[in-house]
């Protein structure tokens, strides 16, 4: 080991953080400055780069609309998942919503 104590390292470091951090800011801008170049040239715009963006876009849907009826208690079912208890089983064509 050398006689470098632990004080004057901290202090190293420190140094070196301020150095790393001032080097960082100057080379920052070289980069966003090539990276606009490129993007110019290949004709990229900045929603290319949204990984959610236009290439396998989700499609947002609302509420799916009723097509079954219960006549005795007027709750509903759109037909999708598990049938209710009040028509499972039974000819759905009765109970279809037909407004």
């Amino acid at each position: 080991m050398t006689n470098i104590g632990y004080r004057a390292l901290l202090a190293q470091r420190e140094a070196l953080e301020k150095q790393i951090e001032e080097l960082k800011n100057a080379e920052r801008g070289d980069a966003i400055e090539w990276i606009r170049q490129q993007m110019a040239l290949y004709d990229v715009k900045p929603e290319d780069l949204d990984p959610r963006g236009s290439r396998n876009p989700k499609k947002r849907t609302g509420p799916v609309a009723a097509k079954y009826r219960d006549p005795a208690s007027g709750a509903t079912w759109s037909g999708r998942g598990k049938p209710p208890r009040w028509i499972a089983d039974q000819d759905r064509e009765k109970f279809a919503i037909t407004d």
